[in-house]
């Protein structure tokens, strides 16, 4: 398989490309997620999607999970998962005091960036500090990605001639 890690025993089951593409990424942190079982299967197969996903601080001080599609696993007998429910992320005390402070700007949101299992087997997420792009960022950042990508070719031709 192509996306796996092997150098950090870490297998990466999904990405949000979409999320470098619409923000600019400040500061990423790692949380555990609260799964069922289900979930956590369908997550070994690579079935789930943070497109539209966001994570929001409850009233409570607690850290929440939304959008995020992890499919039904098609095998469970009892217990099926909802797939887009609302999922408990877990951080230290300390990274979600920070993350209060932070939340309260104007223009951030918190991203999910990757899942990923980790050596030990168990589900992580990273979440990005994420402020939005403007339009014109966002064509800017393509142009800049379509210059480089015109230079490696040139790179590489001007290797072979």
């Amino acid at each position: 398989m192509g996306n796996k890690n092997t150098d950090k025993g870490i297998k990466i089951v999904c990405k949000n490309k979409k999320a470098f593409h619409n923000y600019h990424i400040d500061t990423r942190y790692e949380a555990g997620m609260v799964l069922c079982g289900p979930e956590v299967k369908s997550l070994r197969a690579g079935k789930a999607n943070l497109r539209d996903g966001y994570a929001q601080i409850n009233s409570r001080g607690e850290l929440y999970l939304y959008n995020v599609h992890i499919s039904m696993y098609s095998f469970a007998t009892h217990n099926p998962n909802e797939p887009m429910r609302v999922r408990k992320l877990l951080l230290h005390k300390r990274e979600l005091r920070k993350l209060i402070g932070k939340l309260k700007e104007k223009g951030l949101a918190l991203i999910p960036l990757k899942i990923y299992f980790i050596g030990n087997g168990k589900a992580k997420i990273e979440l990005g500090l994420a402020r939005g792009k403007k339009q014109y960022d966002k064509r800017a950042s393509l142009k800049e990605k379509q210059s480089d990508r015109e230079l490696q070719r040139a790179m590489r031709h001007n290797e072979v001639g």
